[in-house]
């Protein structure tokens, strides 16, 4: 995993002071990284029965469409509000600076589908339970969040209890 932290490069106090932002960019930059990490994503889950994978805007749809389609299997684009042109079902949740909505198609999933939920980042974990929760609301499963990095000191994995929870890198 050392080849993937190499990678990824600490922007101190961006979005606000204080916070040492993950930058992905490089890691994506280079071909051979983003392999290694999309199948290091997806590694655990191989010989599971999956039926889709789902990633939240905008990064999740990254890493989640690539494991998507090494799986050959469906992706799902969780997107923000007014950005979908079909009947949406949506979730509200709250963020650690105000409140956020994500929405996804209403036939996006059926009620026998088993999701894997793909995103960048794992920090309050805020977002990642409000995807699980919207896939849900359609009735389908979600199998295992993976996330290629995991900043541990937020506890965002204690909101996704229940889940299994796959990371690659932990700050």
């Amino acid at each position: 995993m050392d080849r993937l932290r190499n990678k990824i490069r600490d922007i101190p106090d961006f979005p606000k002071p204080g916070i040492i932002f993950k930058d992905i960019t490089p890691l994506v930059k280079d071909p051979a990284t983003l392999r290694l990490s999309v199948h290091q994503l997806l590694h655990p889950f191989l010989g599971r029965d999956i039926t889709a994978v789902a990633g939240m805007e905008a990064r999740g749809f990254i890493f989640g469409s690539l494991v998507a389609w090494e799986l050959g299997i469906p992706f799902i684009p969780l997107r923000k509000p007014g950005k979908l042109p079909y009947d949406v079902q949506s979730v509200s949740y709250d963020l650690e600076y105000g409140s956020a909505e994500l929405e996804v198609h209403i036939d996006a999933v059926d009620s026998d589908d088993k999701v894997l939920l793909i995103d960048d980042l794992l920090a309050t974990g805020g977002t990642a339970k409000a995807s699980c929760d919207l896939i849900e609301k359609l009735g389908a499963q979600v199998i295992a969040c993976a996330f290629v990095v995991e900043l541990d000191f937020l506890a965002g994995r204690e909101k996704l209890a229940g889940y299994e929870v796959h990371s690659l890198l932990h700050y």
